[in-house]
């Protein structure tokens, strides 16, 4: 019967009234209304967003838990609001958000303040803030081709944190592209599966405050002692871990420690572990134990998956020729994308305006970084894969077939193709090689990039350089 999602709601008001109350539930669920039930969403009409920002912040666990329990562990839910009264032409529909029931989010504290640690550092059984935030989680996550490896990768170790197949997970990327919310995913699907396990996220900053702390007070024996008790273990932004070897030597018994003990260790960094300056070599090779995966930025694809994410988050729907223009147009980062989504929100209800193609590109003008991008030319690139290669340009040229210098020959073969103007017989003018020779490198490289790691590194390390 098509009436039967209404039949469930008023079930869904009888069980959240038995947990909260008849006073919450007249004031609170009483007012929203089931308006459709389709593919197994749930669509509540509520009156303002004030209704919304209560259901999602104060009744998001009693009524996210009841909705399952009365339409199924599938169900999702929408919200549609009037923004004018009576005024169909002003409802906007929000996705509920996805949180996870499993973290109490009380947001990171100041290290000045009690430490999440406890009141003792020498506690066996330390009630702490895991300080995962819990709109971070896998659900929240959106996932293309660019980013499909890293998060199998981060979902495997949440299902399997007892095993050491990944073990560290050393996460490297740009700022910006979703380091932060994939790790802290981890420690929220491991919470979510066993409530006592011992999860902590932190950034370097934060380990290095709180061990500054526990070196003023005498307790460094406590401080590993307590670390040394985690079943997951998230450290953010490890590029802070350079020139601090106090840091990275108390790090390093607490790495050990967790790894002979098969508990998981998870790092996220700008850089891979072979770039990050100052440090030990024994900690660098521990980083090696596991395994290392870049985040890249999101590819055009993912991009608009993003924004279409993140606008119905907001109670926005964009018209396909803006998600376009805007995926096309910006840099790639996470953030950047939510910011442009923000302030066409923010344009269109200050000045009242619709959301369309000029609008959007005024946001844009004061949200995307123009970079210049500078001519690269066949001179350029031939110099910097000499210099990756350890190479003397000269030997590009000549008859040799050593593999090193055969392998520079073609990645400027494909670089060429890919970044100037270039023809492919005018490539081979220049390398003194015949036109099908050419073709065959280019084909070459191509192919191989997919499969070939170490190759895939050294093109983008190159072409990074180029373009910087």
């Amino acid at each position: 019967m098509t009436e039967d999602y209404k039949i469930k709601w008023n079930r869904c008001l009888d069980i959240i009234r038995d947990n909260i109350g008849d006073t919450k539930t007249v004031t609170w669920f009483l007012p929203a209304k089931p308006l459709s039930f389709q593919d197994n969403t749930l669509t509540l009409g509520i009156p303002s967003n004030f209704f919304y920002e209560k259901y999602e912040d104060e009744f998001y666990s009693i009524l996210s838990s009841t909705l399952k329990k009365v339409f199924g562990p599938a169900v999702r839910l929408d919200y549609e609001i009037s923004i004018i009264r009576n005024d169909n032409d002003s409802k906007v529909k929000f996705h509920a958000s996805k949180q996870s029931h499993a973290v109490k989010n009380k947001f990171i504290q100041s290290m000045q303040a009690p430490s999440p640690l406890g009141d003792s550092l020498s506690d066996k059984k330390p009630d702490f803030d895991p300080q995962l935030n819990e709109s971070l989680n896998f659900e929240n996550y959106c996932i293309g081709e660019s980013n499909r490896l890293p998060f199998t990768i981060a979902e495997y170790i949440a299902n399997h944190p007892g095993k050491n197949d990944f073990n560290p997970f050393f996460l490297y990327g740009d700022v910006g592209v979703g380091k932060t919310h994939l790790i802290q995913a981890i420690g929220i699907r491991v919470k979510e599966r066993n409530p006592n396990a011992k999860v902590l996220f932190v950034t370097l900053r934060q380990f290095q405050n709180l061990m500054a702390n526990a070196t003023i007070r005498k307790q460094i024996p406590s401080f590993l002692n307590w670390f040394q008790q985690m079943d997951v273990l998230l450290i953010d932004d490890l590029q802070e871990l350079s020139h601090k070897d106090g840091t990275a030597k108390v790090l390093f018994p607490i790495f050990n420690h967790l790894h002979q003990n098969g508990k998981a260790l998870v790092f996220t960094c700008d850089r891979p572990p072979m770039e990050l300056d100052g440090i030990a070599d024994r900690l660098i090779d521990r980083f090696k134990w596991g395994i290392t995966e870049r985040l890249p930025k999101p590819d055009l694809a993912l991009k608009k998956k993003i924004l279409s994410f993140k606008a119905a988050k907001n109670g926005l729907s964009l018209p396909p020729e803006v998600i376009d223009i805007i995926a096309e147009q910006s840099t790639g980062s996470v953030r950047e994308l939510e910011g442009i989504v923000i302030g066409i929100l923010t344009r269109s209800i200050t000045l009242n305006a619709p959301i369309d193609l000029n609008l959007a590109l005024e946001v844009m003008r004061n949200s995307i970084k123009k970079v210049e991008r500078k001519a690269i030319n066949f001179d350029m690139i031939v110099e910097a894969t000499a210099e990756f290669y350890r190479l003397n340009p000269d030997v590009i040229f000549s008859k040799s077939r050593v593999r090193d210098i055969a392998d520079a020959r073609q990645v400027i073969m494909y670089l060429c193709h890919k970044l100037t103007s270039l023809s492919s017989s005018a490539i081979g003018q220049k390398l003194n090689r015949r036109h099908a020779t050419v073709l065959h490198g280019i084909s070459a490289i191509a192919d191989r990039l997919p499969y070939t790691k170490e190759l895939s590194l050294a093109v983008e390390k190159i072409e990074e350089g180029l373009k910087a």
